[in-house]
């Protein structure tokens, strides 16, 4: 495979007016615009129409994460606040970290850290009454926790934060009444209530995210019951989102980009369907779940050179340097022996991969997506996929009133 680190960023750029960039949600999902780029012919559809519109016998894989409350404001005595963004567990299992209780501790960004002298940040934290009597908030309870936030040493760009809190809760229910939804930087605005919702898909349920996994927000219960009733299959993986997936390319090549480690988790039996699909159409939603089935092949690829492999890790050039070409099938077959002889029903690992032009698809025909960054690692992952059609179709979506970014508009690539 070609190396990719030559490719200038500016050749992906575009010009987004402000005005493309959809602020808000639609009130209802599905009645977004989705572009279909088909066997090179782009036309327009609304997208509770897509069931119509997929190839038959198709297999649509969703990145099923959730996104969390990762923004945590503190007030100090002075005035000053102090944001603390949760980007990740520090060393323990993501699902672990959300269920302990009164201490945890974190990888975040600290926002005016200047301002943060020493010493802990206190947080007064308001709890939902309940009269339910096995809730550990009730009535009877004087309905607020203290949350304090101690600073340890810097990571990186990151620092480690020590979260210390009163009360009988694990810390997901801690950050979800005390941070904030965090939405992306470029909507330029404060999270709201309706965010809450809208800024998740309707079947994210393993918190962990720190964005939304966007090509899912379309989804409806009304859009999955017509791809049933099509006998298009549906499964679902999980891709804890990272902050940096927001970060730009600010490199003049592409090789000069570090791509942000994130985690996975995918059930045996999922690996298992996908691979048995072979040979029919397999549809990424999102580039999140295109980077994890893409990722699970080359977990499989190392395997073949390294069967005793102890965990999962795809580095960002791993493809791009690789002497090894195997069949998606193999690759798959390999990584489900490798969780055989681990005793493991779930894969679990971090990815680093970046998708470039240049790059071979080895599982995915198809993927949805929304309409990315000009300059972005995600422009760069589309145009992989399809060529330089990639430019004709931001084109037709800016002349024909497409929204877009997070809460804009959709498109149904398939080449």
């Amino acid at each position: 495979m070609t190396n990719p680190k030559s490719i200038v960023i500016a050749d992906y750029d575009y010009t987004l007016p402000e005005d493309r960039i959809a602020k808000y949600p639609l009130t209802q999902r599905d009645l977004s615009k989705l572009l279909v780029f088909k066997n090179g012919t782009i036309s327009e559809d609304t997208f509770c129409n897509i069931a119509d519109i997929l190839p038959e016998d198709s297999l649509l894989v969703f990145n099923n994460t959730k996104v969390i409350h990762a923004r945590l404001l503190f007030r100090k005595e002075t005035g000053s606040t102090i944001e603390i963004f949760c980007l990740e567990p520090y060393i323990t299992a993501v699902s672990e970290a959300f269920e302990q209780h009164n201490h945890c501790t974190w990888l975040c960004f600290i926002g005016n850290n200047k301002k943060w002298k020493g010493g802990s940040l206190r947080k007064e934290v308001h709890l939902e009454q309940t009269t339910d009597s096995v809730s550990p908030v009730s009535k009877k309870s004087d309905n607020r926790i203290i949350l304090t936030a101690s600073r340890r040493e810097a990571v990186g760009n990151a620092w480690v934060v020590d979260f210390d809190w009163t009360g009988n809760i694990c810390f997901a229910e801690v950050i979800e009444r005390a941070g904030v939804i965090p939405l992306p930087p470029y909507l330029n605005r404060e999270a709201e209530y309706d965010d809450n919702s809208r800024y998740q898909t309707v079947y994210a349920r393993p918190e962990g995210s720190v964005a939304a996994p966007t090509a899912g927000l379309h989804f409806t219960d009304h859009v999955f019951n017509q791809l049933k009733a099509k006998h298009i299959i549906t499964e679902f993986l999980t891709l804890h989102v990272g902050a940096g997936t927001f970060k730009p390319v600010s490199s003049v090549t592409i090789g000069e980009h570090e791509m942000h480690s994130e985690k996975i988790v995918v059930n045996r039996n999922t690996i298992q369907h996908i691979m048995h699909h072979e040979g029919k159409p397999v549809i990424a939603v999102g580039t999140t779940s295109v980077r994890t089935l893409e990722s699970i092949y080359w977990f499989g690829v190392q395997l073949c050179k390294d069967a005793n492999a102890t965990a999962m890790h795809v580095e960002q050039w791993e493809p791009y340097k690789c002497d090894v070409s195997i069949s998606f099938r193999e690759a798959y077959s390999n990584v489900l022996e490798w969780l055989n002889r681990q005793s493991l029903d779930t894969l679990s690992g971090e990815t680093r991969l970046i998708i470039t032009p240049g790059y071979r698809y080895h599982v995915i025909n198809g993927m949805v997506t929304n309409f990315h960054q000009p300059k972005s690692t995600l422009l760069l992952l589309v145009s992989a996929l399809i060529g330089n059609h990639w430019k004709d179709c931001y084109r037709y979506a800016l002349d024909h009133g497409f929204r877009f970014l997070s809460y804009g508009d959709s498109c149904l690539l398939l080449p």
